[in-house]
């Protein structure tokens, strides 16, 4: 699925991130000796009428002196901020090409068919959950039923992502958001997001909540909620009766990581 990108610049220790790093540290040292510095060496030159025959020898003659070690203090300084520079953009471009990124997969995902996808049925990008806390069979407000869902969420944010359709059965019937909206004191589609998200917050983290787009349908004149999950930057964990579990999602089916799974899982899927 898609991963939203927030503004930062994590280098965890594993090979690819550390070449990036290498690879950006080396050109912006590049950056600070061979551009930076002429620079100021040519500003310096006009500034102050350099006795030299030109400028151009001028700037020639500091950047061999600076190749040969002299003004070790000079050069180190124009390095430094040329890595610093590269460094930043690098953050800038790393920003800019994931949110690029989220928008073009959740333009695809939004573009999808509602019926469509509900027919493929539940797999390890979707699943489908009746209601958020209405109990069809009791029929009255289960709150309970809230845990059930950010389960679900849970495996998605601990996985690779995925799509959670609420208002649709086991069995892809359309069972619609009109209990739930019932148990609101906002029965709309507002309240329900607002509830949601306030689950989430509360159950699973208040900072995992950007990683959420909850979009509304209509579809057989029912309302339905999806909510696209994208890979958490972290380990979520849901706190059950002051227990706190991993769950993952995998193939079809949403599950609880055992103490040594999960902290094997945890140091894989998050390095550092």
């Amino acid at each position: 699925m898609w991963q939203l990108s927030r503004v930062h610049f994590p280098f965890a220790i594993s090979g690819r991130r550390l070449e990036v790093l290498g690879i950006a540290l080396l050109s912006g040292a590049l950056l600070g000796l061979f551009v930076l510095r002429p620079i100021n060496d040519f500003v310096a030159w006009h500034e102050h009428e350099v006795a030299a025959a030109s400028w151009w020898d001028y700037v020639w003659t500091e950047l061999v002196n600076s190749l040969q070690g002299k003004k070790p203090s000079k050069t180190a300084f124009y390095a430094l901020v040329g890595s610093l520079i590269s460094l930043l953009a690098g953050a800038f471009y790393a920003s800019v090409h994931d949110r690029n990124h989220r928008i073009d997969e959740l333009t695809a995902e939004l573009g999808r068919d509602l019926d469509a996808l509900i027919e493929t049925g539940e797999s390890d990008v979707l699943e489908f959950k009746s209601t958020l806390r209405w109990d069809l069979q009791e029929q009255r407000t289960n709150r309970s039923l809230e845990l059930v869902v950010m389960k679900a969420i849970a495996g998605f944010l601990n996985a690779r992502g995925g799509t959670l359709l609420i208002g649709v059965s086991d069995d892809g019937e359309i069972i619609g958001l009109e209990p739930d909206y019932r148990s609101l004191k906002k029965p709309d589609r507002d309240g329900f997001e607002q509830t949601l998200i306030t689950a989430v917050a509360h159950h699973l983290g208040g900072d995992l909540a950007p990683f959420l787009q909850v979009v509304f349908h209509t579809c057989h004149e029912k309302e339905v909620c999806r909510v696209i999950i994208a890979p958490a930057p972290r380990a979520v964990f849901l706190d059950q009766g002051g227990s706190p579990k991993l769950y993952l999602r995998s193939a079809a089916t949403t599950r609880e990581l055992n103490i040594k799974e999960a902290m094997d899982y945890r140091a894989t899927r998050w390095p550092g």
